[in-house]
């Protein structure tokens, strides 16, 4: 076989392992997890897209995060959190609470955050949840970490739906068709 056919047969087969790799599990914790990224995600991302651009900066009280505080606070955790797991954040995601605030680049930057959660999992086996780690000083394994990050999620969902109803947005999953 020439050079050029061996090396393009190669290239074949190493790309087939990664998109295996990164094929959705079926069933287990992981699956289980990214069911539930796959919700939270857009119960988040359509909150942050059915709230007006003037109430992104309003806050409930003195020294409590704004709107716009709040997604990227979820921003922020869903590129830190992982980290916990040995998944490396992207660069530049340090202070997104202060430096976005404009309702697009909220949105697009929770939809990224969002993605590098997921890539995190579809990356790792099964067995990597058993691997330890150490949280916040703590030990524990992986799984215990992708808890963790669920329930942020989920915490701060709950948040952002108090937020948008002081404000008059309804959920927009929870308006009647």
């Amino acid at each position: 076989m020439n050079r050029v056919v061996r090396s393009f047969a190669l290239a074949l087969v190493a790309g087939s392992i990664i998109v295996r790799a990164q094929e959705a599990p079926k069933a287990g914790f992981r699956a289980d997890f990214l069911r539930q990224l796959a919700d939270v995600e857009k119960k988040i991302t359509s909150l942050a897209e059915a709230m007006p651009q003037e109430k992104y900066s309003w806050r409930p009280g003195e020294g409590v995060r704004s709107v716009s505080e709040v997604y990227m606070h979820i921003a922020g955790a869903n590129y830190f959190l992982p980290s916990f797991a040995g998944v490396k954040p992207p660069s530049g995601g340090r202070d997104l609470e202060k430096t976005v605030t404009e309702k697009a680049e909220v949105v697009a930057t929770l939809k990224k955050s969002f993605d590098h959660v997921r890539q995190a999992v579809l990356k790792m086996s099964d067995a990597d949840l058993d691997k330890p780690a150490k949280l916040f000083g703590r030990e524990t394994n992986i799984e215990e970490v992708y808890f963790l990050i669920a329930n942020h999620m989920h915490e701060h969902l709950g948040q952002s739906i108090a937020y948008a109803r002081v404000n008059g947005v309804a959920p927009p999953w929870s308006e009647k068709k």
